[in-house]
């Protein structure tokens, strides 16, 4: 990894590069989201062990599967959702990404029967339009969720509701209040 920038002070150490490992299924290896990750220097492989479809990021404990809605509504939802099931008793943090150029009432719906078949579950269910929107969000997601990055941004939320606490007039006018009594 090499430095971009550096932050000024505050919580995280200096901003590097991110890079990181994707696990895809072999499926994927002429997808374009396969190349697009490779071009980004992450490290890709391919596995014909983990579910067809299937992107994981083992650094970050997260998986995705990815399915274009159309295909879906072809093949039928039962067999899908067989495969889905597999897939988040495998996957703690498991995402549904449903792939549609656009979503209209017969794709929400399938979303929905997806959601209200699995509510409960530690399923999510993310409508995308198109590769670039599927490879941002999966990279997204991957990098607030691994170790130093999750640390720094959980450092930086704590700073800002201090900040919040610290400006908010409720405050100030507790302060003033206290000075008053005592």
């Amino acid at each position: 990894m090499e430095p971009v920038e550096r932050m000024a002070g505050g919580c995280g150490q200096e901003q590097t590069r991110w890079s990181t490992t994707v696990i895809m299924s072999t499926a994927l290896q002429d997808h374009e989201i396969s190349t697009v990750l490779q071009r980004q220097q992450h490290r890709v492989r391919y596995s014909e062990s983990v579910e067809t479809g299937s992107v994981i990021f083992p650094l970050s404990g997260i998986a995705f599967i990815l399915s274009d809605t159309q295909d879906l509504l072809r093949t039928g939802e039962e067999e899908f959702s067989k495969t889905i099931q597999k897939f988040i008793n495998i996957h703690r943090n498991s995402f549904l990404v449903l792939s549609a150029a656009l979503h209209g009432p017969e794709e929400w719906s399938v979303m929905f029967r997806i959601q209200r078949r699995f509510l409960g579950s530690n399923l999510r269910v993310i409508p995308v339009h198109n590769p670039a929107e599927i490879v941002k969000l999966m990279l997204t997601m991957a990098k607030v969720t691994s170790k130093p990055q999750s640390d720094d941004t959980r450092c930086k939320m704590e700073m800002t509701k201090a900040q919040i606490i610290e400006k908010s007039p409720v405050w100030k006018m507790l302060q003033e209040y206290q000075s008053h009594c005592d």
